[in-house]
Order: structure tokens, then C-alpha cells, then sequence
């Protein structure tokens, strides 16, 4: 066999040897390599709750993200099922958080997009809840095992406060949602839903037909067809085989009632690390 030389002895370097073999692990490596950790990243950073986390928190919960599709009137979960996973939404996907009623009637009590998290009951401590999860804009979604959340929310206060923060924000959305529909009509609560919906859309259309609209404000569909009609009328939407078009955010603004500004400012107040998205103003010609 014969043996190379020491560089010391010859006063010179060895010539470089290349290998293909990965080095040998110490210990000190980041919690996920790879191109799958890549994609991953990128996924993350598409919902803006988390985003805005901590480098050390990311770290360790992205070995635990799954991507998944969240396909339009995908359940996520059942009332009074126990949640084994949180669900956070990316750029594009909107999950209606439906009550559902004992003879099957339904009504939207929040919608939740790239700015936050579905299952909200597995770091409050509750495992279940009374309501329905229901995909209402089709897209993409990180999914994580409660484990893991719950493990993470116990370890760092700045999961705690942010998750908190959104929590609060969520409630916020959810009181305005019964004060609206108790008090305002029904051209106003569509208003309100086309906004908060296009709030969280990276367009100003959305893939809605009516029936699915009256089930979520918890009204008769004639209702929906009329007020969307004077909406369209008044040049504000255009609606055509089930999708919708925002075509003056301004006058819609204008038209809605004080419960979607309520909502907004309450979402910026307690969420100031995660940006507003660019909203639409009126629609490009076709």
C-alpha cells in the first residue's frame, strides 16, 4: 500500500481530495436539511402568523410542518371532535369557521386565512370545539400535530403571545360577526364578507356561488341573490357562474357597515408584526 506523504514533512499541502459523501453530523446542525426543508421554508413564510415566529421556533417546528392541499368544502374538523392537528393556511386558502345547528342549518362565525390558524382549542386547552372547519377558497396548508404545538406554546412565551394576540383578534372577529347579523342588513353583512374574504385573497375574485354565500351568513339564498344584485347594479361586483368579482372595493367601503373597520383595526392593533396585504381597489378590465 503505498502512503501519501506528511504535508509536514514535504513543507507543502496535499492536493484536495473531493467526495460526494455528506460530512459527519456534530450535533450542532440545523433541526431539518435538504430540499424538502427548503420548500418547506418557503411554504412557511406564505402564512404570515407564521412568518412572524422566531427564528429558534421555526427551527424547530419545521421538522413538524406537513404541507397539505385543502381542496374547496374540505371539512378540517367537526363539532365535538377532538383536534389532533392546527392547520395555518397559505396565500390564497380560506377557512370558514361554520356553527352548525341540529336540524343541519349553518352560519359563519369567522374566516380565517394566511394570517392565522385553524384550531385554536389545542393551545387554549379546550381539544374540541362546538363549531365546523369548511375550506371556503380552495389552496394550500401547513399542518401540525398537537404534540408539537402544545409542547412549543409551553416553551416559549413568544408563541404564547402571538397565538394569544391572534386568539384575541379571532374572538374580536367572531363578536363583530353576531353583532352584524343581529343589527345590520343583509346587503351590509355581504359586504362585510366580501371584504373580509378578499382580505385574505391575493385577488379581487373569489370562487363563490350563492347557495354556498346564504350558508354562510345563515340566510335564504333569494336574500343573497337580491342583495348581490343591487351590489352588481350599483357597479360595485360582478357575479357570473359562481364567481365573484370585486370591481370597487372603495364603494363596497363605503356601503359596509362599521363592523368590518371594527375587525380590521383590532387585527393591526394586535398583530402589528404581520403586514397588511395590498388591497384591491377596483377590478382590471376583461
Amino acid at each position: 500500500m503505498l502512503e501519501r506523504s506528511s504535508p509536514t514533512s514535504q513543507g507543502r499541502r496535499p492536493p484536495a481530495v473531493t467526495s460526494t459523501a455528506p460530512p459527519e453530523p456534530t450535533g450542532n446542525e440545523p433541526a431539518v436539511v435538504g430540499s424538502a426543508s427548503l420548500r418547506s421554508r418557503i411554504a412557511l413564510s406564505r402564512n404570515l402568523l407564521l412568518a412572524a415566529l422566531p427564528a429558534d421556533v421555526v427551527d424547530r417546528l419545521l421538522p413538524n410542518l406537513e404541507p397539505v392541499s385543502l381542496p374547496l368544502g374540505k371539512v378540517i374538523y367537526e363539532s365535538g371532535v377532538e383536534l389532533k392537528h392546527v392547520y395555518f393556511p397559505t396565500s390564497g386558502c380560506i377557512v370558514s369557521m361554520l356553527y352548525v345547528m341540529e336540524d343541519g342549518s349553518s352560519a359563519e362565525i369567522a374566516v380565517v386565512g394566511d394570517e392565522g390558524v385553524v384550531g385554536i382549542a389545542l393551545f387554549m386547552g379546550g381539544d374540541t370545539t362546538p363549531s365546523r372547519a369548511l375550506v371556503q377558497s380552495a389552496g394550500q396548508g401547513l399542518r401540525l400535530e398537537a404534540k408539537a404545538l402544545q409542547q412549543e406554546f409551553a416553551r416559549h412565551t413568544g408563541l404564547q403571545v402571538l397565538l394569544l394576540r391572534y386568539t384575541q383578534a379571532l374572538i374580536t372577529q367572531m363578536s363583530q360577526t353576531a353583532v352584524c347579523n343581529r343589527h345590520h342588513s343583509l346587503e351590509q353583512q355581504l359586504c362585510r364578507w366580501l371584504l373580509l374574504s378578499q382580505d385574505r385573497l391575493p385577488t379581487n375574485q373569489l370562487t363563490m356561488t350563492q347557495e354556498l354565500i346564504a350558508n354562510m351568513l345563515g340566510v335564504r339564498r333569494e336574500g343573497v341573490t337580491a342583495a348581490a344584485g343591487r351590489l352588481q347594479t350599483a357597479g360595485l361586483i360582478r357575479y357570473s357562474r359562481g364567481r365573484i368579482t370585486i370591481v370597487d372595493r372603495t364603494g363596497l367601503e363605503a356601503l359596509v357597515c362599521e363592523c368590518y373597520a371594527v375587525v380590521k383595526k383590532e387585527y393591526a392593533r394586535l398583530l402589528p408584526a404581520i403586514p397588511a396585504r395590498p388591497t384591491w381597489t377596483s377590478a382590471p378590465s376583461d
